[in-house]
């Protein structure tokens, strides 16, 4: 399994746009095939932060979601919606277990 957790600064005058493109995205991209998880949030501290946050089946799935329609529309628009460098990193993740208080 891959985990992709990122965050996107964004201009405090583009946020409802910017948020209506992560939900656009988050919507098709849930669809996709080997797709786990795939959600934004607001960071709590700042509202104009922007968070994302993913679990794919494998390399290849994530892949093919690179090169998808609803990817190039959300490459091709975020740039004059962001406040600052998007930043991004994968994990590749060996197992998952329920974590107890």
């Amino acid at each position: 399994m891959l985990v992709v957790s990122g965050t996107i600064p964004i201009k405090a005058e583009s946020r409802d746009e910017a948020v209506q493109l992560a939900l656009d995205m988050a919507k098709a991209t849930q669809a996709e095939d080997g797709c786990l998880f795939y959600q934004f949030y607001a960071d709590l501290a700042d509202p104009n932060l922007i968070r994302v946050f993913e679990e794919w089946e494998s390399e290849e799935a994530l892949a093919r979601h690179m090169q998808t329609d609803h990817m190039a529309t959300f490459i091709k628009a975020i740039p004059r919606l962001v406040a600052g460098p998007v930043e991004a990193k994968k994990y590749t993740v060996s197992a998952a277990d329920p974590l107890s208080a």
